[in-house]
């Protein structure tokens, strides 16, 4: 491919295994093959369980490059991150990618001979000021520094929301060439099926962001129960209590859809979600949302959902026992959600990041032409 093709045929792009971003990625591959984009897809947190593994190899043109290393995140990973900066250099050397499309920042920062972009999902420093409500402590100085490295050494920023924008651009400072791509997800990963008198939730239970806390009050006295389906022990961590809310545990992407189709209501009362995957996929199903009242949240999902504080447990549950009186209350909000969650493709994410790499690409060949010239 020639330096000033303005489409890729190669991304080199990373993922974690352990959140959201493994669907994302998957989703992304996926809907750009038919563009005649081939990934391939470096997966760090943790090795890939058999189902991820599975998964993988339905999308076209995916090559996996598997590791174990820890992430930016995670408690003393930092010589992690280094070796894995190591072994990324080494694969852009040995796959000769067009582009690579990182979904962490750190990395960000190495010298990379190709076109760089950074995808920012979340980060720790907008969680700590949505979750704990102030800065984050100095013990998270280098992961600050890292990161806004990471950021600056791009040729261009996307993030799948204006508010997860705005919270970089807040925490970091000026972005380069910074953009706006919503995720999709397949319209047929979950369809409406038979609605059940049960409430559904999803998400890492030990996460504070997702806020089940005040789920788990909300569901004193509640007509149905509420069940909630995600990890429940941290990575390295202790597991999270509940007493209200009925956990399932962590959930295989068939079973998730399956309760999704079954749920009437699907309730998500974050504190912090910078685009919102299972809220989509819940959209999806046909289920009646009610969500936290925060930015990223109302920017996706205003009009077709109900929004509540996610501190206000009794607010949640008078919004919960009205949705479970009757279905003349919750259907007209989930043809809402459905109609609203359709919008978001694999199709129009896919076509978001077709023209940023084409960006990338083209300044690229700027360069090049100038510095030959």
């Amino acid at each position: 491919m020639t330096a000033t093709a303005r489409r890729p045929a190669r991304v080199l792009m990373t993922a974690d295994t352990i959140g959201g971003v493994w669907t994302y990625a998957l989703e992304l591959a996926r809907a750009l093959a038919p563009h005649g984009v081939s990934v391939t897809l470096v997966t760090m947190g943790r090795r890939l369980p058999a189902e991820q593994r599975r998964e993988s190899r339905s999308v076209p043109g995916l090559t996996l490059e598997e590791s174990a290393f820890q992430l930016e995140w995670m408690d003393g990973a930092w010589d992690d991150v280094a070796r894995a900066g190591d072994w990324l250099l080494d694969l852009e050397t040995r796959v000769r990618p067009d582009l690579v499309h990182l979904n962490g920042y750190a990395h960000g920062a190495l010298p990379w001979r190709t076109p760089v972009l950074v995808v920012g999902h979340s980060c720790v420093l907008s969680w700590w000021r949505a979750v704990k409500g102030g800065s984050a402590p100095a013990s998270w100085d280098r992961y600050r520094e890292a990161v806004r490295a990471g950021l600056r050494g791009a040729g261009a920023v996307v993030a799948p929301s204006h508010a997860m924008l705005a919270a970089l651009v807040e925490h970091y400072g000026r972005l380069p060439a910074a953009a706006v791509v919503p995720n999709g997800r397949t319209s047929t990963f979950a369809l409406p099926g038979r609605k059940e008198p049960f409430v559904l939730s999803a998400g890492r239970l030990w996460d504070e962001a997702k806020n089940l806390a005040t789920l788990d009050r909300a569901a004193v006295n509640l007509p149905w129960s509420i069940c909630v389906a995600g990890e429940s022990r941290r990575p390295g961590g202790a597991e999270a209590a509940s007493s209200g809310v009925r956990p399932l545990g962590p959930l295989p992407g068939p079973r998730l859809a399956g309760l999704l189709s079954r749920a009437s209501v699907y309730a998500l009362p974050a504190l912090y979600e910078p685009f919102g995957l299972s809220v989509l996929e819940a959209g999806l199903a046909g289920c009646a949302l009610v969500l936290g009242d925060i930015p990223s949240l109302r920017e996706n999902w205003d009009g077709a959902a109900e929004f509540v504080d996610p501190y206000d447990a009794d607010a949640l549950a008078a919004v919960l026992r009205r949705l479970c009186s009757g279905e003349r209350a919750r259907r007209p909000l989930a043809e809402k959600a459905r109609s609203r969650a359709l919008t978001f493709s694999p199709g129009r994410m896919a076509r978001g990041y077709l023209a940023v790499y084409a960006r990338l690409l083209a300044n690229r060949a700027a360069e090049e032409h100038a510095c030959a010239s």
